[in-house]
């Protein structure tokens, strides 16, 4: 694992609230590698939320920049940035985000007909998907009709629809208990050994700590350090 795939330069991102300016990210600069599992950890306010949105193109730096694969996101343009976001970066939300009155398999299908795939074929890939992740007997229930931990299944096999170099994962464990969080945990690993997919998840949760190969601690806008899990200390 040498290949750079995203750099963040000097990243900064200004709030401003009524009365006041709030940097949230005060100089980020990491390099992220292909077929990385990356944990970004910190306290709640810590701006590690806020550079995850800086990497996946869902929010614009004040100043830095994104670098993806030798591109700089942000000097795309609007067209370009959102064909990067559909086809580049597969999105997981701590919310789930999955629309309500679709099936699981036409949530997981949507990203690839705004793709272009045909209906048959992209039904044919979303069942494989679905399977998968340990869904394949639920594929036409609806999100109401699921557990959390089966939502979250789905919108994992939604971030996989349109084949994303990369898999960004918002607290996917945080709204599950603990036995359903391992099993969100073990499918990310799987995806990144056996595929190849850089995974990159913000994170409070300590388990995560063993499927990751780097843990960068974001506190007060900056980032305090980047250490192999075993050198995480949780009680500082």
């Amino acid at each position: 694992m040498s290949d750079v795939l995203i750099s963040t330069e000097n990243v900064k991102k200004l709030y401003k609230l009524i009365g006041e300016e709030v940097w949230a990210l005060k100089g980020v600069t990491l390099d992220i590698y292909k077929g990385e599992f990356l944990s970004i950890m910190g306290p709640s306010g810590s701006g590690k939320s806020t550079y995850f949105n800086q990497i996946g193109a869902l929010d614009r730096p004040t100043e830095g920049k994104v670098i993806f694969d030798g591109q700089s996101v942000f000097d795309l343009t609007e067209p370009e940035q959102a064909w990067f976001r559909c086809n580049k970066i597969g999105y997981i939300f701590q919310t789930f985000n999955l629309i309500g009155v679709m099936s699981a398999l036409q949530n997981v299908t949507l990203p690839m007909v705004f793709q272009g795939e045909d209906k048959k074929s992209a039904a044919r890939r979303g069942t494989e998907i679905l399977e998968r992740v340990g869904l394949g007997h639920r594929i036409h229930h609806k999100p109401f009709e699921l557990s959390g931990g089966q939502q979250q299944r789905v919108a994992i096999a939604r971030a996989l629809a349109n084949k994303p170099a990369v898999i960004l994962a918002d607290e996917p464990t945080g709204n599950l208990d603990t036995r359903t969080g391992e099993e969100i945990i073990e499918i990310l690993k799987d995806l990144n050994r056996t595929q190849g997919v850089t995974v990159i998840c913000s994170t409070h949760d300590p388990k995560m700590l063993a499927a990751s190969a780097r843990v960068c601690w974001i506190e007060d806008g900056r980032i305090k350090k980047v250490t192999s899990p075993d050198e995480v200390d949780l009680h500082e």
